[in-house]
């Protein structure tokens, strides 16, 4: 094993997790700005039963690599608070992304 691999492997899993908060987000604001709406609204509830359980499945993947980021790397308090907050907030799984793009540059340069 060379050193740099434990910092190769933290920017994998950095981009892991940037990859399904921007799922997770989007899947989010379908759901809530496209499919409820349709099925409140435009009386369409078949959208709500094809994104919700898409959303479902983006949201479990996203708490599964949630939890394999925090526990592989050290995570401040308040860095994995943000992250569980953003997965219910919509755009919030776009700021995560962005933070994580961040963090990632940071290891990157280090």
């Amino acid at each position: 094993m060379t050193a740099s691999s434990p910092a190769a492997e933290e920017l994998g899993q950095l981009r892991r997790m940037r990859l399904a908060s921007i799922a997770e987000g989007c899947t989010l604001l379908l759901l809530v700005f496209v499919a409820v709406p349709l099925k409140h609204l435009g009386g369409h509830p078949l959208a709500t039963a094809i994104m919700g359980p898409v959303h479902g499945i983006a949201f479990l993947l996203y708490i599964w690599t949630l939890i394999q980021t925090v526990s592989g790397a050290d995570f401040s308090r308040p860095d994995v608070v943000r992250m569980v907050v953003a997965a219910f907030i919509p755009f919030g799984g776009f700021v995560n992304a962005r933070a994580l793009r961040r963090r990632q540059a940071l290891l990157a340069s280090a």
